[in-house]
């Protein structure tokens, strides 16, 4: 006979676990301990399994007999009760934004280095997961993810706001592409983040350069003869700070002049040739005589297989009196001669387009960009290579 409520509810426990059968394979297990539970026995692809209904009374005598019969409709469409209820569970885990999140970063961790992946991850779990992380990210709503990026705006942190908004729209995008979630909470808040008033580095005006190269010239290397022969190499070269403290031997050829520098250390994420002048090739040579029996060409000394910091040769340009302090002299930082480059080259009547693809910018023309490639302008590239180095060899002298 079916079970009542009445008897469901006056069950108590005995010596042993016993069932209350109310029939289909469906019973109510009471444990020698006094707990209640809601049991279906049936049989799949000829085995006998079990499926757990729920807990009485939280799950009434009603409720299991209404899963009890989903479970039934279930087999008539041969498919597993206890694997869609395993489904389920597994799903109803992984659609938490956190969840989703960790899934999206291990998607996209291959396309990025290793150090901007675990930045990635750790903007999230700073300033994202203690907001969002527990909520499904179908009950997000804009205004949450609103207040999570002015809690970062509120610290000053523009950049890394606009970095936590973006994450965060990755991450709910990924959702809906991958069935978690049907909408993005975060897909309209393009310019919701503050702006910041652009600050252009430091760089040297055109009639410092003459002085700089000089005191450059006469810094009291105190066997930091490396450090000097950085900042020259990054003045021949204008590649950006990171990209030369970064360079490896293996990335040159000084026999072709050419110094390769590979798509994952480039912030626009392609190769960057950089054709190497006469000069140039004489300050590696150089260079190869200090640190050649290691793979970076300007490791640090507190240990070599870490790159020389930026603050390395920020210091010593300071200590040339280009700190912004001294009477005569503008600031200089290593980024800013990059600038000075740029400039000096435009005004001499250089190509644009070949200056601004050795200084490996972003292709700002959609349809060109398309076409963007590393070896662009390579021929006029070698001969500004050589005409600035000349050109600072001149300044140098003057």
């Amino acid at each position: 006979m079916p079970l009542v409520d009445v008897q469901v509810r006056e069950a108590r426990s005995r010596e042993k676990d016993y069932k209350l059968a109310d029939g289909e394979g469906m019973y109510l297990l009471v444990k020698k301990g006094g707990q209640k539970y809601w049991r279906l026995d049936y049989r799949f692809h000829g085995k006998r399994k079990t499926l757990a209904l729920g807990v009485y009374p939280r799950t009434s005598l009603k409720s299991a007999r209404e899963k009890r019969q989903e479970a039934k409709l279930l087999l008539d469409g041969h498919k597993d009760p206890s694997a869609v209820k395993r489904q389920e569970k597994f799903s109803r885990q992984l659609d938490c934004f956190e969840d989703v999140a960790r899934q999206w970063w291990l998607h996209q961790k291959g396309l990025w280095t290793e150090n901007h992946a675990k930045r990635v991850l750790k903007r999230l779990e700073d300033n994202v997961f203690s907001d969002l992380g527990s909520y499904k990210i179908d009950d997000i709503t804009p205004q949450q993810v609103i207040a999570t990026i002015r809690k970062v705006e509120s610290r000053g942190a523009l950049d890394v706001a606009n970095r936590v908004k973006q994450a965060v729209n990755a991450t709910c995008r990924f959702a809906v592409q991958q069935g978690i979630a049907t909408r993005n909470p975060a897909g309209d808040l393009q310019g919701i983040v503050k702006q910041r008033t652009v600050k252009h580095r430091p760089s040297l005006p055109r009639d410092e350069l003459p002085g700089f190269l000089k005191a450059l010239d006469s810094y009291d290397v105190r066997g930091r003869q490396l450090t000097q022969l950085a900042i020259k190499l990054l003045v021949s070269t204008f590649v950006r700070s990171g990209e030369l403290r970064g360079a490896k031997w293996d990335e040159f050829d000084l026999d072709s002049k050419v110094w390769r520098i590979p798509s994952a250390r480039m912030k626009m994420k392609n190769e960057h040739i950089v054709p190497l002048s006469e000069q140039s090739i004489v300050i590696i040579q150089s260079i190869k005589n200090i640190s050649g029996a290691y793979d970076l060409l300007f490791p640090s000394e507190r240990d070599r297989r870490r790159e020389m910091s930026d603050n390395t040769m920020r210091r010593a340009i300071f200590k040339l009196g280009y700190d912004g302090e001294t009477p005569g002299k503008s600031k200089a930082v290593p980024h800013g001669f990059r600038a000075t480059a740029s400039s000096i080259l435009n005004e001499s009547g250089f190509n644009p387009d070949a200056i601004e693809r050795q200084l490996a910018h972003k292709e700002t023309n959609s349809v060109r960009s398309a076409y963007t490639h590393h070896a662009r302008y390579l021929s006029e590239r070698v001969d500004m290579m050589q005409w600035w180095s000349d050109y600072l060899d001149k300044a140098r002298l003057s």
